[in-house]
């Protein structure tokens, strides 16, 4: 069983995309090759209790299991040493990929407080997506009585485009809801 945005890819904006970009193959189209999640969590140096919290409320965004990460080298100032756990990150792909993405465009985004779009200008040059979110709250898994902190967290949307401009054109028929760029 595919995703409503699998099935919508497939039928209208992979063809899209061929069309608009004059592709030989359809193979050459963009498509989305996976997203990760990212929520660091500085304060696990003092209390690892909040790390913990941090990777249930990804697991429960998510809908599968993080991969507790660990610093890479060691820094005096902020009380760290190379191996401590300081975060947690998930790689999505396939079916929960799509899932996610539904839910990211049409339930989560909306719930932000003063929304005008994301950013238009957060691509890496070779066509993937980053995207902050302030607070874990806007997700619908997460009950708000049950939060300690509020946390941000980081989503990357991977793609196969080889320009911005590809990976736009991408996300947009997705329907990702960019701000115009006359405000921001």
């Amino acid at each position: 069983m595919k995703s409503r945005l699998q099935v919508q890819y497939a039928k209208k904006i992979q063809p899209s995309l061929v069309k608009k970009f004059k592709y030989q193959s359809v193979m050459e189209a963009p498509k989305l090759d996976k997203i990760v999640l990212n929520m660091g969590v500085g304060d696990a140096v003092n209390n690892s209790k909040n790390l913990d919290e941090a990777v249930n409320e990804l697991s429960l965004i998510a809908g599968q299991k993080p991969l507790v990460t660990k610093a890479k080298k060691s820094i005096a100032g902020f009380r760290l040493r190379k191996g401590m756990a300081i975060g947690a990150k998930v790689t999505l792909r396939g079916r929960r990929m799509y899932e996610f993405l539904d839910k990211l465009i049409n339930v989560s985004l909306p719930r932000v407080r003063d929304f005008h779009g994301v950013s238009p200008k957060s691509f890496d040059g070779r066509g993937n997506y980053t995207l902050g979110v302030r607070e874990q709250l806007i997700f619908p898994e997460i009950n708000y009585n049950n939060v300690n902190h509020v946390r941000g967290l980081d989503v990357v949307i991977v793609t196969t485009a080889k320009t911005d401009e590809e990976g736009r054109a991408l996300l947009d028929q997705f329907g990702m809801p960019f701000a115009d760029k006359n405000n921001k």
